[in-house]
């Protein structure tokens, strides 16, 4: 038996994931644990779990694989200080402080934190890491792979070729070159924060007008096969360590949005500076896409990197780029490095077939029905809670039902959480997606976040079609994993229906889902509509839920109605205004 581990860190979203004779065993981001929205730091946490699961210590692992090359990275670092000094001095001396107390002595923590030989430990390349999170989970032989994301050590994007067991980048594209870096330019250029907010810039793309496209290409230049320029007089990232813009792009584009109005304004130039930035970015992604068909002359397509997570141009490159398929593992961030790592060591430098393939994505920690009535038991008469254990778990499934049909809004906890950013059905807070004020109510009264985030539809993968504009759902691994924004059909889903008409659609399989799958189900008897609302387990500002505790509280801590844990139904002893105002309104 071959133990491997995958581990990301010191950038954000540290993570680790374990790999035992080419199946993943386990996987989990560090904040799940920690309670730290973007953890950055050591991922003990996330590594205690992933042993714990695969059943072995420390001592048993073969191999210990980081996600990218430090000194690389350090020299890009160094370089880009010394070619903008003096105004890099800032950014210089910071980093420099963050290095020379942890990042340059990465290989001397992990042997002892992990208590491991040197030699067992392996340092990946940062685009390598990403190519083999998606290629090397896919259910694909041979395959062209795109990685796109902020940067690397230098790299920024590269294209490749999977075959078998091996991967072979051949063009990169580098820093401060960079789509990533451009995308997160104008999320703060919007009013918000930069590595967090990028979700709400394409969130609030659709309500503006890609009035400026010619201006954002004034800034930059885009090549035949996609390669991009930026006149850097424009940026500030490469030498400031607080600014991503520099003053002559105010000239063009006016003064950067308060970020105490991005919470509470959509101010309308600013959506449509979000619109246009996401029309450039879909432009560019589709332009390295179709090159790379032509030049490879492949089926099959895929994506990698932080701009893989842009739902939104995945659906559009596969449309437009020639590709017959293409995957996007659910992680396709820094953290899921951590499982491209791994691959990366068993199936290309061990020289190991390729046999695995993520089906789905639940891959984090679960509970017994035993722990979670254990944790209810705790639960005293001043919790301002009540719990009951339904003994069958159709009454369990129907009871759920029943609150949802009645305007109610569910917190849903079942099974093994998710890797990746998003909630597909373990850590999911759930509600009708047939209701027309259900979007409001479950913004402003349970997520307490910005009103014009849309929430996504999970849907039966063989009613999909119905309901949204994706032929052959089945096929489409992406939306497994809800890393596809589509078209709706009809007006019967107002609720997960954006402004422009299109929804970021889950497609529940039973195979791999058998519990949620069988509740959108019983919804779908009920309703006549097989899909429900379905947004992260969690409140503005905080990770996703990870234990019954965690749940728990938030859901104290919102105006959600009930909370379903596995055969456990928690409510509260006050009655809740979110189901009177939502029946009220219908």
């Amino acid at each position: 038996m071959t133990n491997i581990l995958g581990l990301s860190f010191f950038y954000h979203d540290s993570a680790a994931a374990l790999v035992q004779d080419g199946v993943l065993i386990a996987a989990g981001e560090e904040e799940r644990f920690s309670r730290k929205k973007h953890d950055h730091g050591f991922p003990s946490l996330a590594i205690d779990f992933c042993l714990k699961r695969a059943g072995i210590k420390k001592e048993e692992l073969d191999y210990v694989v980081f996600y990218e090359k430090p000194f690389v990275k350090l020299e890009r670092i160094l370089l880009s200080s010394m070619a903008t000094f003096p105004r890099s001095m800032n950014v210089f001396r910071e980093s420099m402080l963050t290095w020379l107390t942890d990042k340059l002595w990465i290989k001397s923590m992990m042997k002892e934190k992990l208590g491991i030989d040197p030699k067992k430990i392996i340092f990946a390349d940062h685009h390598m890491s990403h190519a083999a999170a998606s290629y090397f989970c896919s259910p694909f032989e041979e395959s062209a792979i795109l990685t796109v994301d902020g940067a690397g050590e230098w790299t920024t994007a590269t294209l490749g070729v999977g075959r078998g067991n091996h991967i072979n980048i051949t063009h990169e594209m580098r820093f401060p070159h960079s789509i990533g870096l451009l995308y997160s330019a104008f999320t703060a250029f919007c009013g918000f924060e930069v590595n967090e907010g990028e979700y709400k810039l394409m969130g609030m793309a659709p309500y503006g007008t890609p009035k400026y496209v010619d201006k954002i290409k004034q800034v930059i230049q885009i090549g035949d096969d996609g390669s991009l320029w930026h006149d850097m007089s424009y940026f500030a990232y490469h030498w400031s360590p607080d600014s991503t813009l520099a003053k002559r792009f105010e000239d063009v584009f006016g003064k950067p949005r308060d970020p105490a109005r991005a919470d509470k304004h959509m101010d309308d130039y600013y959506a449509d500076v979000a619109a246009s930035i996401q029309v450039v970015t879909e432009e560019i992604l589709i332009t390295m896409a179709r090159h790379l068909k032509k030049t490879t002359g492949m089926k099959n397509l895929c994506l990698s990197g932080g701009v893989a997570l842009n739902c939104v141009a995945n659906w559009k490159i596969l449309l437009a780029s020639g590709f017959d398929r293409i995957y996007v593992q659910p992680a396709a961030g820094d953290d899921g490095a951590a499982v491209g790592a791994a691959f990366w060591c068993w199936n290309d430098l061990l020289n190991n077939s390729k046999r695995f393939v993520m089906e789905h994505a639940y891959w984090g920690s679960e509970y017994t029905e035993g722990e979670v009535h254990d944790f209810c038991k705790t639960l005293g008469a001043n919790s301002g809670a009540k719990w009951e254990e339904v003994g069958d778990d159709e009454k369990v499934l129907d009871r759920t039902v029943d609150y949802l049909t009645k305007g109610s809004v569910c917190g849903w906890m079942d099974g093994r959480f998710e890797w990746g950013p998003r909630s597909l059905g373990s850590r999911s807070i759930i509600a009708d997606p047939t209701r027309t004020d259900m979007k409001d109510i479950v913004n402003a009264k349970i997520k307490f976040r910005e009103a014009f985030r849309p929430f996504a539809p999970s849907a039966l993968m063989e009613r999909v079609e119905d309901f949204f504009d994706m032929p052959n759902a089945k096929d489409h691994y992406p939306a497994r994993f809800m890393l596809y924004v589509v078209p709706v059909k009809g007006d019967r889903l107002p609720a997960i229906k954006h402004v422009d008409g299109s929804g970021r659609v889950q497609g529940v399989m039973k195979e791999h889902a058998p519990r949620y799958h069988r509740l959108i189900d019983k919804f779908g008897q009920a309703t006549g509509v097989p899909v429900i609302l379905n947004t992260s387990f969690n409140l503005k500002g905080e990770p996703i839920v990870e234990t019954p505790a965690n749940a728990f509280n938030t859901f104290m801590k919102s105006g959600m109605d009930a909370l379903v844990i596995g055969r456990h139904i928690i409510t509260k002893t006050d009655t809740s205004s979110v189901a009177r105002s939502a029946a009220k309104a219908k």
